[in-house]
């Protein structure tokens, strides 16, 4: 089981994980973190223990940054001894999601307390990662400035160079941006640049795909990419989630809210979970389920009353559904938060490639009381 753990740990490129002969030195020793962490030269230690009752089988875990003896995450599983390796496999998937965002959170709030003056290129990108999860108009610039700041310190830094791309699919989302054209151009180029530096990056593939999907509208070329991404990652939740968003614009909506079922299933507290809920808001939507899609897109809109997608999901539902207040409500809280926004620019703001799809969502956005032009 911890070599199970260790792998699915090791495919995530970000982190540098110690190999199983080393890790194992310590099994079944009373130890100090601290130390351990000296001499394994590594911030972090995941520990943990495994017991079983008759069928049963109790596995706990808990993360500890090495450097201060602070619990940044602990919790249990249990499950059936039946069948031992799925079991394995769940607890693999579990712990795997579990501590991972938390980590990510750990050396983003490292980076973000460092002087500029000492940063270095994936410094910069955790920086840019932390404005990026805030999504605001602002935060997205901070965002791109970071992950441009690293790019130039590493002129090979796949990561750094998807969520740039990324960026913009957040800009054009929004209406953010300043050059349609130009920064769309931009934005493939960043992606594809990406793709070609890590191919064998799994957070590059999937906001790689992601971006050429959305803005370059080349959908099954982003969605084999994300599947590439899922393949040398499995327990990646961005890839679930960006896998979640291509399917929807696809049309294939049930398969997108399982992908991003799954997401939140890996990630529960992810900065960005009113993303994942916002995808599956849409597929419902798609699929003429009015009150789930209003359901899900109300809980998206908990964590940010601001959140454009959410919104256009939330009026376009209501309005179906025949709840007409709730809809025009929200359609004023819509067009206060994107003024700019019409039925003829819909698909700018949600590339959905099948008419269908798009003619059912501008069909009630102009119920809610959204113009045409």
């Amino acid at each position: 089981m911890v070599e199970e753990i260790i792998t699915a740990l090791s495919r995530m490129r970000w982190l540098f994980v110690i190999a199983r002969n080393s890790s194992f030195a310590y099994k079944g020793r009373a130890v100090d973190v601290k130390q351990v962490g000296r001499e394994l030269g590594v911030r972090y230690l995941l520990e943990g223990s495994v017991r079983k009752a008759g069928n049963r089988v109790r596995i706990t875990g808990q993360l500890v940054d090495a450097s201060t003896g602070a619990h940044l995450w602990a919790d249990r599983f249990d499950g059936a001894f039946e069948d031992i390796f799925d079991l394995q496999d769940q607890m693999t998937v579990s712990v795997v999601g579990a501590i991972a965002p938390r980590l990510e959170q750990a050396e983003i709030d490292r980076a973000t307390s460092k002087p500029t003056e000492s940063l270095d290129a994936y410094d910069y990108f955790l920086r840019g990662m932390a404005s990026y999860n805030q999504w605001t108009r602002q935060a997205n610039a901070d965002a791109l400035s970071s992950f441009s700041r690293a790019i130039q310190l590493d002129h090979n830094f796949a990561p750094a160079l998807a969520l740039a791309a990324r960026c913009y699919t957040q800009r054009k989302a929004n209406g953010w941006m300043t050059d349609a054209i130009q920064e769309s151009i931009e934005a493939v180029r960043l992606a594809r640049r990406a793709v070609e530096l890590g191919n064998t990056d799994a957070i590059a593939l999937c906001f790689a795909g992601w971006t050429i999907a959305h803005v370059g509208n080349e959908y099954d070329t982003g969605a084999a990419l994300i599947d590439k991404a899922l393949s040398l990652n499995p327990n990646l939740a961005a890839a679930w989630y960006c896998s979640g968003w291509v399917r929807v614009y696809r049309g294939e909506a049930e398969l997108a809210i399982r992908h991003s079922a799954y997401a939140m299933r890996l990630s529960p507290f992810d900065p960005l979970l009113n993303r994942f809920q916002a995808a599956t808001a849409t597929a419902h939507f798609l699929l003429g389920r009015y009150d789930e899609a209003s359901s899900w897109a109300e809980k998206a809109l908990q964590e940010q009353p601001t959140y454009l997608t959410a919104l256009h999901i939330s009026a376009a539902s209501d309005a179906l559904a025949g709840r007409l207040l709730d809809a025009q409500r929200t359609m004023l809280r819509l067009r206060k938060v994107d003024p700019a926004i019409r039925v003829c620019n819909l698909e700018h703001r949600i590339p959905l490639r099948r008419p269908q799809d798009l003619s059912r969502l501008a069909e009630g956005l102009r119920l809610a009381g959204l113009p045409d032009r």
